[in-house]
């Protein structure tokens, strides 16, 4: 008998925010390549996976959330998003199985069927947070879909405890064309340890601060010196004084809570020590400047 062809190609990773889109991603990786908060729009650069199984790689691009966007830096996640869509073999739209709000589903579904129809390869769906419905509510949210959309297939899951994510998988491979193997087996992502490392640490701002403080920060990493420990240099950008004392903190204690937090997942990563040293610069209004946007490559 004839071995089944090898398949590999890309998916793309496309819906609202904060459906649990880079939880996903880590889930079919098995490790952290995307950070993850509670906060919508954590996700700013599209972010590449790599899923390699028996006969098949699939190139993943994890994307910013899907939403009418206003600020410069906005407007260009979106842009990243939909961009994505151009590259795709497949695609993997998130959604919140339990986000359902009253009095807005036609809008909502007028917003989804505009991003939807663009797309002219297989779609799956995925409704996430499936554990928070019982089934009879499940049911009439997966027939709402069903009118949006001819989805390839509609798979309830939970990305954060992994129910679902296997059968997620198994329909995207079916979906891929035939193709060579891309990337060895070992390589997860395309992603660098500097730009992770970046995102560690804004994800630390993220959930240590509340307000506009992390939409208005920004990481860059100054040096990374490989060693034991590695010592990585790094600034944080915010864009008025104010926002500065806040991630300061009383004595330093904020600063010093999101070095702490962010170096344990730093050494987690890179498997040694960490020296973290953090400072803070005050650039005005940089998320509504091109030029700068462009530099901290949130811009084309």
């Amino acid at each position: 008998m004839n071995s089944p062809p090898y398949r590999s190609g890309v998916v793309a990773i496309i819906g609202p925010p904060n459906a649990g889109k880079s939880t996903l991603l880590n889930q079919l990786l098995r490790q952290k390549i995307a950070i993850v908060t509670p906060k919508p729009q954590t996700t700013r650069n599209r972010i590449m996976g790599i899923v390699t199984g028996p006969g098949f790689q699939m190139i993943l691009l994890d994307t910013p959330g899907l939403h009418a966007a206003r600020e410069a830096m906005n407007r260009q996640m979106v842009r990243v998003a939909l961009a994505s869509l151009a590259e795709a073999d497949a695609v993997l739209f998130l959604a919140d199985s339990a986000d359902m709000p009253a009095g807005k589903l036609e809008q909502r579904a007028e917003e989804f069927q505009g991003y939807l129809a663009t797309v002219t390869c297989p779609v799956v769906l995925a409704l996430n947070k499936m554990d928070l419905l019982p089934p009879e509510q499940l049911l009439p949210v997966i027939d709402w879909y069903q009118s949006l959309h001819p989805f390839a297939a509609i798979v309830p899951i939970s990305a954060l405890k992994g129910a679902g994510v296997e059968t997620v998988l198994a329909e995207l491979v079916r979906h891929l064309p035939e193709g060579p193997q891309y990337y060895p087996d070992d390589i997860p992502t395309d992603a660098t340890e500097r730009f992770i490392a970046a995102e560690i640490i804004r994800e630390k701002i993220f959930l240590l601060t509340r307000d506009e403080i992390p939409y208005s920060t920004a990481v860059v990493i100054d040096t990374f010196a490989e060693g034991d420990p590695v010592v990585i240099q790094a600034t944080i950008l915010v864009e008025r004084d104010s926002q500065k004392g806040i991630l300061v903190g009383q004595k330093g204690k904020m600063l010093a809570a999101i070095r702490k937090n962010a170096t344990v997942d730093l050494e987690q990563m890179l498997g040694c020590r960490v020296r973290l040293h953090l400072w803070i610069k005050v650039s005005k209004n940089w998320t509504g400047n091109t030029n700068m946007l462009r530099e901290l490559g949130l811009s084309s």
